[in-house]
């Protein structure tokens, strides 16, 4: 059974290594090697998605098959200039064996609960150029693109 959770101390080693894949997969992406230098939690990441879990603000969930962890997700409430909140989904990754399965689903469903409880206005995602997989998995949750960021090479 797929389900999602809010991730714990104990769960830190498997959100590090599924953090550490999707470094490893987005990095070989268009796009990715910019994201890694500039976007990317830093590392070292345990110290940095433990911060997490302590955050009123930020939630770090973890997706299950039958309670193995195989797909996780962080995202941020960030207050905007008018007092409104948005949430930021900066990571959200499963494991290649597990997609296509619904712990996607689960977890865009946790920070969706998580968000709406928040008052945000919005949450908003990214997916790197050519990411038709995870550009289909957003679109079919609801999100649409509000902005595109342009990039030009030197």
């Amino acid at each position: 059974m797929e389900a999602a959770r809010v991730a714990t101390p104990d769960d830190l080693p498997n959100v590090v290594a599924l953090a550490q894949s999707l470094r490893g997969e987005l990095q070989s992406q268009r796009g990715g090697a910019l994201w890694l230098a500039r976007d990317a939690r830093p590392e070292p990441l345990e110290p940095a998605l433990r911060a997490l879990l302590d955050r009123g603000d930020a939630r770090v969930f973890v997706g299950t098959i039958d309670g193995t962890v195989v797909g996780y997700a962080t995202v941020e409430i960030e207050a905007l200039r008018d007092g409104t909140r948005l949430g930021m989904i900066s990571e959200l990754f499963v494991e290649e064996g597990a997609r296509a399965v619904g712990v996607g689903e689960a977890l865009a469903d946790a920070i969706f609960a998580f968000c709406h409880a928040a008052g945000c206005v919005g949450i908003d995602a990214f997916a790197l150029p050519g990411a038709r997989a995870a550009k289909n998995f957003f679109e079919r949750s609801g999100y649409t693109a509000r902005m595109l960021i342009m990039h030009h090479p030197l």
